[in-house]
């Protein structure tokens, strides 16, 4: 079960006793907790019948005895246990998670962990309630999460306004909503943002970021590729060396993959490859311009500086300074 099936059924009074979240990506684990804690309930049932323990300083008998009472004056009572990979000696939790009562909602939330499958524990969550696995999203799947979000959020985004968005944030889900959040105070639901938006109230130059960057290499403008490197060196935020690298192989290695596609149609490939056909020109260009050795050496080239990046077998260099020499060496 997904954690938007659970909300889902949290919106129709549809119940199970436990909830036992738990995994790598924090920002579904997250969602399902402050829907519990601020829905489930109305504001005079959670006068008596929320509680809410952290893991860190939580007693196991004193949750499991908050979970074993009965409500007042409401049908549920709704207890939650946040950051509970913290918590010592959780799994003395087993006797309540047994037998739990059919008039409490027990969200666990257990970030960056997992129980272990194999064990009692683990099998009496899934058997007495719900486990949900959380795992980190793939970044070929945050554009299209990220395009979904803001549709339901009541705007619309630019194809380039989408890739800068996401180019600059990666993909820290949370952090990509309350961006979004912020722009929708600011423009207005029904507003189509762009570049513009994002980079008036967000901070990103439309101009000097990763994804021009990679425009420029596509195209072989070394002029324009050192002025992007330039202002990364004068706002070390704005392009950090280790985020770089990262976005480039992925752009070359997805240009590589142009010349295995058996076709010339820039819509097939893009859909092999995984690219919005908006951006297939950069690509097709890059394929082009560098051809199979080119492309080849590039790759090759991105991996070497990334290991001189991290100090292997490159003396303390200054990020500009490798970027700018990687790059001649690609673009000659």
């Amino acid at each position: 079960m997904s954690v938007e099936k659970i909300i889902s059924d949290w919106k129709k009074k549809v119940f199970k006793p436990v909830y036992w979240l738990e995994g790598e990506e924090e920002y579904f684990i997250d969602k399902a907790v402050d829907y519990a804690e601020h829905h489930i309930l109305n504001e005079s049932e959670a006068s008596f019948n929320l509680s809410v323990f952290y893991g860190k300083d939580a007693n196991w008998a004193d949750v499991l005895n908050a979970c074993r009472r009965y409500p007042m004056f409401a049908e549920r009572q709704v207890v939650l246990l946040k950051e509970a990979q913290q918590m010592k000696d959780v799994e003395k939790l087993e006797p309540y998670i047994e037998t739990p009562l059919s008039s409490t909602v027990f969200v666990v939330s257990y970030k960056e962990k997992k129980l272990d499958a194999r064990k009692k524990f683990a099998k009496l969550v899934k058997e007495n309630g719900v486990l949900v696995t959380t795992k980190k999203m793939y970044d070929k799947d945050v554009p299209a999460w990220t395009q979904e979000l803001v549709h339901s959020k009541g705007l619309t985004i630019s194809p380039r306004g989408l890739a800068l968005l996401v180019d600059h944030i990666g993909n820290d889900l949370t952090r990509i909503e309350n961006e979004i959040d912020k722009l929708s105070v600011n423009l207005g639901k029904g507003t189509n943002i762009t570049e513009d938006d994002i980079e008036k109230y967000i901070g990103v130059s439309k101009d000097y970021n990763v994804f021009e960057l990679q425009a420029a290499l596509a195209a072989k403008d070394l002029a324009r590729t050192i002025r992007i490197i330039q202002y990364f060196e004068a706002n070390p935020k704005a392009g950090p060396i280790q985020l770089i690298l990262p976005s480039l192989y992925s752009f070359f290695s997805k240009v590589f993959m142009i010349f295995g596609a058996g076709t010339n149609d820039e819509k097939t490939i893009a859909t092999s490859i995984g690219v919005n056909p908006y951006f297939m020109k950069d690509y097709m260009q890059a394929a082009r311009l560098y051809s199979y050795p080119g492309v080849e050496k590039v790759l090759l080239l991105l991996h070497q500086y990334n290991l001189k990046s991290i100090g292997v077998g490159s003396t303390a260099t200054e990020d500009a300074s490798l970027m700018k020499e990687m790059v001649v060496k690609m673009l000659s």
